[in-house]
């Protein structure tokens, strides 16, 4: 039996470090890294989804940054497929891959063999699919998925509430047969034994405050560096993935004279935070992960960078 490809992991939430880490660790065991976010694959969005600059790459490869244009639509189907074919490429050329980001399905359906509503079946009835759609208009698309929560909540900790046609196509299959799609083989997440890679899953962590401070600085720094720009940018284009992101739909009353800029501001942080703390409970529930504070203890760098190459080396 071949032995797995390798394939080194880093999550964790937003401002805790992902990229620095990533990059030092491409630096010392010869990696490319493939971006796990899902906003970062938008042109145009650099500021607001906290890309990587040039300087930060550091000459380190970088792979899924830049890939879409604003009004296309992305899956986690679509990022499993690419992502898979990356690490294969990678891993030819002698070199390591080195997935980072923050979007948990992302990481989930990369690791694992699992399909997205195999069990489904043919079901399609169109007067229920254009009212959800006109749900989806009228109340966003947040509220539909937490419609589909109520009746599923299954299916909607597998898809992303920006997937609306997976969203709606989950609703549809649970009110018309009353069977979750995701009725299939049941996969464990925290047993990584189970993945299809010989995985390494870094995830990051750090004191709440000391956190929460560090997001707060980082959206003050995003406004200084063309934030705003970006977010206006976003809200004129009109509804889109992208304008579901946090740190960009916050400023939307801003821009339609509903709010202050302070008041917008300080939205954005408060969901920024919020959003970190879904994120560190996401992948504490969910995945069986190697946990390091390296905001707090940075000396432990050291012990991780010694502990990645006993990974390698095994």
């Amino acid at each position: 039996m071949p032995s797995k490809e390798k394939v080194c992991v880093i999550v964790g939430p937003t401002a805790v470090g992902k990229t620095a880490l990533s990059v030092e660790l491409a630096k010392q065991y010869n990696g490319e890294i493939i971006s796990g976010d899902s906003l970062q694959i938008y042109r145009g969005l650099d500021v607001g989804t906290a890309k990587a600059t040039t300087e930060e790459q550091q000459g380190v490869p970088h792979h899924l940054l830049d890939i879409c244009e604003l009004g296309d639509s992305y899956s986690v189907a679509d990022f499993k497929e690419t992502a898979r074919g990356l690490i294969t490429e990678i891993t030819a050329r002698g070199k390591l891959p080195i997935v980072v980001g923050g979007t948990g399905l992302y990481i989930q359906a990369l690791l694992f063999d699992f399909e997205l509503g195999s069990a489904e079946g043919d079901v399609t009835n169109q007067a229920l699919r254009d009212e959800l759609e006109e749900y989806a208009e009228t109340y966003g698309t947040m509220q539909l998925w937490e419609r589909l929560r109520s009746q599923d909540q299954a299916a909607a900790d597998l898809i992303h509430p920006n997937n609306v046609r997976r969203v709606i196509r989950a609703i549809e299959v649970i009110e018309q047969t009353g069977i979750s799609m995701t009725a299939q083989p049941k996969v464990d997440f925290k047993d990584l034994s189970e993945s299809c890679y010989d995985v390494k899953l870094i995830a990051l962590e750090s004191d709440r405050q000391a956190l929460y401070d560090r997001i707060n600085n980082r959206i003050e720094s995003m406004l200084t560096n063309g934030l705003l720009a970006e977010a206006q940018q976003v809200y004129d284009f009109g509804p889109s993935q992208a304008a579901q992101g946090i740190g960009y739909k916050e400023f939307f009353p801003y821009f339609e004279g509903e709010q202050t800029l302070e008041e917008a501001t300080e939205f954005a942080k408060q969901q920024s935070r919020r959003y970190a703390k879904r994120q560190l409970t996401w992948f504490r529930n969910r995945m069986t992960c190697e946990w390091w504070d390296l905001t707090q203890s940075p000396e432990t760098m050291v012990d991780l960078s010694n502990d990645v190459a006993t990974w390698l080396t095994n």
